[in-house]
């Protein structure tokens, strides 16, 4: 696995030694892997002080993304707890035709969700990214897998001490779930932050511009410098690895649980 993984790791290397070059540097071969002389202060100053406007498409992201991901988490986990552990007339029913809108493609819908946001009158605004992008059904049922294997006794017992289910959700369930809610919020955040399609039909304005928006307008003003083109893609993944590095603990013993449960 080491082996191949340095597979993976040598594009993410070149663009890290790429982004601290001089723009003449970045295609010699053989490949430079240290340079020996760096213009990252120019590279740097291009992406975050340039005509670009990075700095404030970069804050866009965030500001969706997090919210989003909060978002999703919050009703994801709590659909899920009623599809797992309340008894309702209908239950299976509904998830199952819930889950059979999974097979519908998001490209299939786009152009009734354009006409309802035109309708609601929230095109060219990140309310827009936000509403369409805050429920996920994957995500339910990626909950709702986990809460299985959570057992009934918990929930008996909260309800022998007169909790009641927002208790018994809040304290019991929130907690045994924290290594798959680390998951989905890894994957969510990168979802969200990698969205390219939706910014692009539903944002008009340069000021609500998103990375990947952004990231063409450094394309058509840098096209011939890969150095600076390097520097914002390096820029741009710098929240997905600090998002990473901080769960990862959490992610990996979801893993290890799972294994155990297998």
């Amino acid at each position: 696995m080491g082996v191949l993984s340095i597979f993976f790791l040598i594009p993410f290397v070149w663009m890290i030694s790429s982004a601290f070059k001089y723009e003449k540097d970045v295609m010699r071969f053989p490949i430079a892997w240290i340079p020996k002389s760096t213009n990252v202060v120019y590279n740097f100053k291009a992406v975050w002080m340039g005509k670009v406007p990075f700095l404030h498409v970069y804050f866009n992201s965030i500001k969706i993304a997090v919210i989003v991901t909060c978002i999703t988490l919050i009703i994801s986990t709590m659909a899920a707890y009623a599809f797992t552990k309340l008894r309702f007339r209908g239950r299976n029913l509904v998830f199952t035709a819930l889950l059979s809108f999974m097979i519908i493609p998001d490209q299939a819908t786009l152009i009734p969700r354009f006409m309802l946001i035109r309708w609601l009158g929230l095109y060219d605004t990140h309310v827009a990214l936000i509403f369409m992008s805050m429920f996920s059904i994957y995500f339910t049922f990626l909950l709702r897998q986990f809460m299985v294997g959570i057992s009934d006794e918990y929930l008996e017992a909260a309800k022998i001490d007169g909790a009641g289910q927002v208790r018994t959700f809040a304290s019991i369930i929130i907690p045994l779930c924290q290594p798959v809610l680390a998951t989905v919020a890894i994957i969510k955040f990168i979802w969200s932050w990698n969205d390219y399609q939706n910014p692009l039909i539903f944002l008009q304005s340069k000021a609500l511009y998103t990375i990947p928006l952004g990231m063409t307008l450094f394309r058509d003003d840098y096209t011939t410098n890969d150095a600076i083109m390097m520097m914002a893609s390096l820029s741009a993944i710098i929240p997905l690895l600090i998002l990473f590095v901080t769960l990862q603990k959490q992610v990996i013993s979801g893993i290890a649980l799972g294994g155990v449960k297998g």
